[in-house]
């Protein structure tokens, strides 16, 4: 196969996903790259966003988060077709099902240069034969890739332990796919104004916020109890929930919903495209999550400016740091979670005190243009090979 030097191959499962990359392809368009999008569904969110970075697209019709032996069977083969078209230099893919089809699909096409980039582990939350498949998948991702990045620390320690691969794992700069827009990321009139309109329906009390999918794996049943119990002290308080259920994937049960649809101090925003008015009404991020690779969402609310309430996973304990921009809790643990937050709620000076933190710990450590320049310059590396 002929290669075509200067061409890339960014790979994830769902389209949605590019969403995670927003400017990075751009950059690497414009300095000399030819990058195309690859991801399944839906296509018309695959057209948008590559649309936005400037470059192609190649949509996989077949390319589904579910195992399905017959969907990947025919991803494989269109991710097989279009790697022949494209003749790239470089295949890089994200995301579980992306990364295991596109990782097998450019070793199977011979393409020299095939980067993992391993983000969350789906096997550290799972049990059984389940577990099993999915820590085989992982190793067959690794096996077939000829570089693999580590989102951060935490996940290099279980890749490690796991013996998952036994190839060198550097993660980029401090971590993270992307980094932080800082001037995106940041306080201003207009989206004060909009805060003070979102504080005017919710109420003035001091207001908890989770950004996420709204499912189990993100802690939200222990974050629903820990507020139901603050609530008994701190009857001001409010909690905001961004994002979407996913009722087919990681269902929370039935008394978990029925708690947030009856109660008047929990608020249900849905999935918002811009997600900086509600950070900027909130006090605090509440993200009891289960498992993470390198969660955007703490780096955001960092950069707004809000102390952070996170578990003990990988990511979230490099991104926080104990006392200074936040506090660490066990996963699975609401009384832990509670007292916590009840110790936000109590304790402002110190609160404070961390709020004034978040945003310089995270211009310091997670800046986006030096992320952008470091996979940059991972890039010009393999050219020189």
């Amino acid at each position: 196969m002929r290669l075509h030097r200067n061409t890339l191959l960014r790979i994830v499962t769902t389209s949605g996903s590019f969403s995670l990359l927003k400017g990075q392809l751009r950059f690497l368009s414009q300095k000399g790259w030819n990058v195309i999008g690859v991801a399944g569904e839906p296509e018309n969110r695959l057209q948008q966003l590559t649309e936005a970075e400037g470059i192609t697209s190649i949509f996989i019709p077949h390319l589904v988060r579910p195992i399905s032996p017959a969907n990947d069977l025919k991803a494989f083969l269109e991710l097989i077709r279009a790697i022949k078209k494209e003749k790239p230099l470089i295949v890089h893919a994200n995301t579980p099902k992306g990364s295991l089809l596109g990782m097998l699909a450019a070793w199977y096409c011979r393409v020299p240069h095939r980067i993992y980039t391993v983000t969350g582990l789906r096997f550290e939350t799972a049990t059984g034969l389940f577990r099993r498949l999915l820590i085989a998948m992982e190793r067959i991702t690794c096996l077939c890739a000829t570089k693999v990045i580590p989102e951060g620390d935490g996940v290099a320690a279980t890749l490690r332990r796991e013996r998952i691969t036994a190839k060198p794992l550097k993660k980029i700069l401090n971590g993270n796919i992307n980094g932080v827009d800082l001037e995106y990321y940041s306080r201003n009139q207009s989206l004060e104004e909009a805060a003070r309109q979102i504080k005017a329906k919710i109420g003035e009390g001091f207001t908890f916020i989770f950004v996420g999918r709204i499912v189990r794996d993100k802690g939200i049943i222990e974050l629903i109890e820990a507020f139901q119990r603050l609530q008994k002290e701190h009857s001001e308080c409010r909690l905001v929930l961004l994002g979407r259920q996913e009722p087919d994937l990681d269902p929370i049960r039935p008394s978990t919903l029925q708690a947030i649809k009856d109660n008047p101090a929990i608020f249900e925003a849905g999935w918002q495209n811009d997600v900086r008015p509600w950070l900027a009404a909130a006090d605090a991020l509440a993200f009891p999550s289960y498992r993470e690779g390198f969660p955007n969402v703490v780096m955001q609310a960092g950069a707004m400016s809000l102390p952070s309430i996170v578990t003990d996973i990988n990511g979230c304990n490099e991104i926080i740091i104990e006392g200074e921009n936040g506090y660490i809790v066990p996963p699975r643990d609401p009384q832990a979670l509670y007292q916590r937050m009840k110790n936000m709620v109590e304790d402002t000076a110190t609160t404070k005190m961390m709020a004034q933190k978040a945003r310089p710990l995270i211009a310091e450590r997670y800046e986006q243009q030096a992320v952008w320049e470091a996979i940059l310059s991972e890039y010009q590396k393999l050219t020189k090979q």
